[in-house]
């Protein structure tokens, strides 16, 4: 399995990617959209909205009906959804429909995310698999920095359908790497849904639950404001704002392999550090916002730091979730989900009550409850620590 397991990681990657760019991309066409069904811009938002709400709430409970089931036949139906879903919004022209083929696909995203990274993980060696996560991960950061602005760019300069079409091939396309080169990977031994549900009772897993959340909602707090912020505090005007995006998104990539390797290397101390470099970040944002130069430097930094939110959360609940880690992955999938909606619903309240500079508060307030739930989580362990040693002492001294 392992001979060949670079271009399956590879594949891997381009089902995030094409999964991603479905997902996000319809936050670029939505005016070809509104324009094509003849609908408001708020029911064209219930298409993004409504498909994070699914992920939210049914990654948990899907992830775990499928637990028993072969990982090549989950992996390969799921990215297969992607793709028949693209091609219905190609086809149909009622907007029921294509709502409909926004919450089918949304079933299938917590499911993949969370296979394809333990199957990453599986086709390395085990002092691999972070780097293995990493790549796979890093077609979530391709797809912000490429897929979207493409599907974007083919729905302007083309057609609505051909930027749909476009995520169509790129879904299929990893189906069928997934369908030729994934070997059959059925589940020996399956876990019992008592056990992979036992994880919850640990209360040091929902510190980090709530830490992935937070980190999330630091994160989407302010970039779901990023093209406002930038056009109205910083003054730019769209051309600017757009070459803010795609720098954004490039940097997003190195920013998340930089990211894997300090994991690699110190994985608590990265893990403590990052929502201090969000606060960093967010200061710089707030005290620079309106000068259009500094800007330039801080938007690469930005990035950067923000790219890592994927790989930091995920890893560090995955560090009390390892006895099941496919339902491990689906929580965070959810929960990081569930962490956007909180984040941007708070800095729409921000920004409504004092103003789009005063934004970055909410991002910043955010952070810093995600350090305090990570510096709680780190004083209990070493706390366990010490009382297990303690213990040990004791014993061996009878």
């Amino acid at each position: 399995m392992r001979k060949g397991s670079p271009l399956l990681i590879l594949i891997l990657a381009l089902g995030v990617f094409g999964i991603i760019t479905t997902e996000m991309g319809i936050v670029g066409v939505l005016p070809q959209v509104t324009q094509k069904f003849n609908i408001s811009t708020t029911q064209a938002g219930l298409l993004v909205s409504i498909f994070a709400l699914v992920v939210a709430v049914s990654g948990p409970f899907v992830t775990l009906l499928a637990s028993g089931m072969n990982r090549k036949v989950i992996l390969s139906v799921s990215v297969l959804m992607f793709a028949i879903s693209n091609v219905f919004y190609v086809l149909t022209g009622r907007f029921e429909v294509l709502l409909a083929f926004r919450i089918i696909p949304a079933i299938f995203h917590p499911v993949f995310f969370s296979i394809a990274l333990v199957t990453a993980a599986q086709l390395v060696s085990p002092e691999k698999s972070g780097q293995a996560v990493t790549k796979v991960f890093a077609g979530i950061t391709v797809g912000f920095a490429f897929g979207v602005p493409l599907t974007s760019y083919l729905a302007e300069q083309i057609s609505l359908g051909a930027a749909f079409l476009f995520a169509a091939v790129v879904n299929l396309i990893a189906f069928a790497g997934i369908l030729i080169l994934l070997p059959s990977m059925p589940v020996r031994e399956k876990m019992s849904y008592g056990r992979q549900l036992g994880i919850l009772r640990k209360p040091a897993v929902w510190l980090n639950i709530a830490a992935v959340c937070c980190i999330f909602a630091a994160m989407f707090s302010v970039y779901s404001y990023f093209a406002e912020y930038l056009g109205q505090v910083t003054h730019m005007n769209g051309s600017w704002i757009s070459i803010m995006l795609m720098i954004f998104g490039v940097i997003m990539i190195v920013g998340n392999f930089l990211f894997g390797s300090s994991l690699q290397k110190n994985m608590i101390r990265t893990v403590a550090v990052f929502p201090l470099l969000y606060l960093v970040i967010y200061l710089l944002v707030y005290a620079l916002g309106t000068s259009f130069a500094p800007m330039l430097l801080v938007v690469f930094l930005w990035g950067m730091i923000h790219s890592g939110g994927l790989i930091v959360s995920q890893t560090w609940l995955m560090t009390e979730v390892k006895d099941a880690p496919e339902f491990g992955n689906s929580l965070f999938v959810s929960f990081s989900n569930l962490g956007i909606t909180l984040g941007s619903s708070l800095g729409g309240w921000f920004i409504s009550r004092f103003g789009i500079h005063q934004l970055i508060w909410s991002g910043m307030l955010f952070a810093a409850v995600a350090l305090v739930l990570i510096m709680v989580k780190l004083k209990m362990d070493r706390s366990g620590h010490v009382q297990a040693s303690e213990t040990k002492s004791v014993y061996f001294s009878k």
